[in-house]
């Protein structure tokens, strides 16, 4: 075996085939296509091993499989958690912000400083 035999053998197929073979994983894992739809798929990624396998991956959506989407709700939950205010001062600067530049409205911003300062509305 020659150095240019190696070479695209490991850095250009190797790579490829690995994708394939994701690519099918993939499909299989995914519990938003239902048999027939596994099945196209499956076919069109081995008959066209580089453009199915490039047209699968770029129409395929984010959040496919349930660990996808329990990935994207963690990380949802810890921009909330990272980005909402944890104190009281905090959501009422927040609120007085949100106020003065006028995303609030007199009533909206009464209402949201009670539920803050865990008190009745005034009306």
């Amino acid at each position: 075996m020659s150095f240019w035999d190696f070479f695209w053998l490991l850095l250009i197929w190797l790579p490829l085939m690995m994708l394939w073979g994701f690519a099918l994983v993939d499909i299989f894992r995914r519990d938003d296509l239902k048999g027939w739809l596994k099945a196209l798929w499956v076919v069109v990624v081995i008959l066209l091993p580089f453009l199915g396998t490039l047209i699968y991956l770029i129409v395929r959506p984010v959040g496919a499989t349930p660990a996808e989407r329990d990935a994207i709700d963690e990380g949802s939950r810890a921009f909330v958690a990272k980005y909402t205010p944890d104190n009281s001062a905090e959501q009422l600067r927040v609120l007085s912000d949100l106020h003065d530049r006028g995303k609030l409205t007199d009533a909206e911003f009464t209402a949201e400083k009670a539920r803050v300062l865990g008190a009745a509305p005034t009306a």
